[in-house]
């Protein structure tokens, strides 16, 4: 049994953070990585890993920032003022798809697009009315989640693409904090 556990929204996000430790020659042996199915299962798998006495860690997205530390406060993981960092979970500004188009740029995001056969599809949304004026990279962020199965790798392939130097931060801060051995 693994004892650092390491939690995501969704399978998205899980994707994307091994991407990252692929693409930064960071093995993943001895971490469990798990797939919470939303942020609303926090409190229950997160107190029954604790109970267990597993190191727990994740990732979330910036809206479910208060609702990640109240449950974190609420179990004792952290104080009322302490960060929410400082015991390993991670937030993302928007979401997981939003820090790899900002950190890609909507140039190598298209060119992911097209390496995967939907750049067609993309333009064909980029046509949209609803679409027409935003900026790319919310069309981008957009699209993403348009058809089934593409949210689940797009981050994935978007981090796969990108310069190692410009990895999303809050997935090279969890990296570092699994794969350190507090």
């Amino acid at each position: 049994m693994a004892r650092t556990v390491v939690l995501f929204e969704g399978a998205s996000d899980r994707l994307a953070f091994e991407a990252a430790a692929r693409r930064l020659a960071m093995p993943l042996d001895g971490l469990e990585l798990v797939d919470l199915g939303g942020i609303t299962n926090l409190r229950t798998r997160l107190r029954a890993l604790r109970e267990g006495g597993r190191r727990v860690l994740g990732l979330y997205d910036a809206a479910e920032g208060g609702y990640v530390a109240r449950v974190l406060q609420d179990l004792c993981v952290i104080g009322s003022g302490d960060r929410i960092e400082d015991a390993g979970f991670f937030g993302c500004e928007r979401d997981l798809e939003d820090e790899a188009i900002a950190a890609a740029g909507a140039d190598l995001v298209v060119e992911t697009l097209a390496a995967r056969g939907e750049l067609a599809r993309f333009r064909v949304f980029q046509e949209q009315p609803a679409q027409r004026g935003r900026p790319v990279e919310d069309q981008l962020h957009r699209f993403a989640g348009t058809a089934s199965g593409r949210k689940a790798r797009f981050a994935a392939d978007v981090i796969d693409a990108i310069p190692i130097e410009r990895m999303p931060r809050p997935l090279v801060a969890l990296l570092d904090a699994a794969l350190s051995r507090v």
